[in-house]
């Protein structure tokens, strides 16, 4: 298949050499059928007729090939079926002439035809340069007419295949931002919530509660316009929160945060972290008037990073994830971000519950997209 561009434009480089190999076959095809040219014949005698009859293909082939590409566009565009191809047919004809008129004057002026005898080549030539014209002539406007809607179709198609990549990809972006939504105002809301039940009991304790917030959320605002944050800056969101939490439930809330090596510049979702140790602290903390603990890593695993949250509440059936719950909306959105480079992991028992996410540790194999 000849090569496309973009654009839809043809390619030169094809277009003319197929003009040159329809010329060296009407140099060989011509002497053959019409000056009886075989095997046997002389060398001396083969080589001029095939030169000449080049020389005649050349320029009238130089013209069509020239000529065509501007003047076939505007009789397709212009009139109709049958008038077409008989706007066609003349054109090429009348370049034939033309062509031929050149062809007998270069033979004239280089001595190979006496003066004199330009008009009597030029009508004894006619009959075959006309139907040699009109056979390999029409034959490439057709090829290239065919040629020229299947360049259309190809850059259509690829403009469609990009509009709707395009699409595609505002319609995950419309979602992520929707899952975001969704996880921000949850976190928010149960924060005033806790601030509320302080205001009357203990409002030195909520006064502190609502600086927190206030810092928390302004670290989480600034992230706002990238949907990936380093592991260190989400690492310092869950300490806000934890911080926070502990204000309403003291010492029956215990954690630790723990950072590895070489891992802190790795790229995760924005609030991620926050979501899983939120609910360690609704199930494993909240129920309980012992409390609970929570402890939180980050270790590098074979050019990865892992990322858990472990807490020792009553653990849950990892199997059964409600729609709209926080472990399903994360992973929607390390599907989005990350594609198949991420996963999440739930291992649960009575007395142990660990959620684990890994993501690469190169912020060159995160996806240009993200």
């Amino acid at each position: 298949m000849p090569q496309v561009s973009d654009t839809g434009k043809r390619n030169p480089r094809y277009y003319w050499g197929r003009i040159i190999a329809a010329n060296l076959l009407a140099s060989v095809i011509v002497p053959t059928v019409f000056s009886g040219l075989t095997w046997r014949t002389p060398l001396r005698p083969a080589l001029v007729g095939v030169g000449v009859t080049f020389l005649f293909s050349s320029c009238i082939g130089l013209l069509i090939g020239l000529v065509m590409p501007h003047v076939a566009p505007l009789i397709w565009s212009r009139l109709r079926f049958p008038w077409t191809w008989a706007a066609i047919v003349g054109t090429m004809v009348t370049l034939a002439m033309v062509g031929s008129s050149i062809a007998i004057t270069v033979l004239t002026v280089v001595g190979y035809l006496p003066p004199g005898r330009f008009f009597e080549w030029f009508f004894d030539s006619l009959k075959v340069v006309t139907l040699v014209t009109l056979t390999i002539g029409l034959f490439i406007t057709v090829y290239e007419t065919m040629e020229t809607q299947l360049r259309e179709a190809t850059v259509a198609l690829r403009t469609k295949e990009r509009d709707e990549a395009e699409a595609r990809r505002l319609a995950a972006e419309a979602q992520l931002a929707s899952i975001e939504s969704r996880v921000q105002p949850h976190f928010l809301f149960n924060t005033l919530n806790s601030i509320a039940a302080l205001v009357h009991d203990d409002p030195a304790g909520a006064e502190r509660m609502t600086g927190q917030l206030a810092s928390l959320m302004r670290s989480a605002l600034d992230s706002t316009a990238t949907p990936l944050v380093p592991l260190d800056d989400e690492l310092q969101i869950v300490r806000a929160y934890l911080d926070i939490e502990r204000v309403r439930f003291g010492d029956r809330l215990r954690y630790a945060v723990d950072l590895g090596d070489g891992v802190a510049a790795a790229l995760v979702p924005r609030m991620a972290l926050q979501t899983l140790v939120e609910n360690s602290v609704k199930y494993a903390v909240a129920p309980r008037r012992e409390g609970g603990a929570i402890h939180v890593r980050a270790i590098a695993v074979d050019g990865r990073v892992r990322v858990s949250v472990d807490d020792d509440g009553p653990g849950f059936d990892a199997t059964v994830r409600p729609e709209g719950h926080g472990l399903d909306l994360l992973t929607e959105r390390l599907k989005m971000l990350f594609g198949e480079r991420a996963s999440l992991r739930v291992e649960s028992r009575q007395g142990r519950t660990s959620v684990s996410i890994d993501v690469p540790s190169d912020r060159e194999d995160v996806p240009a997209t993200t």
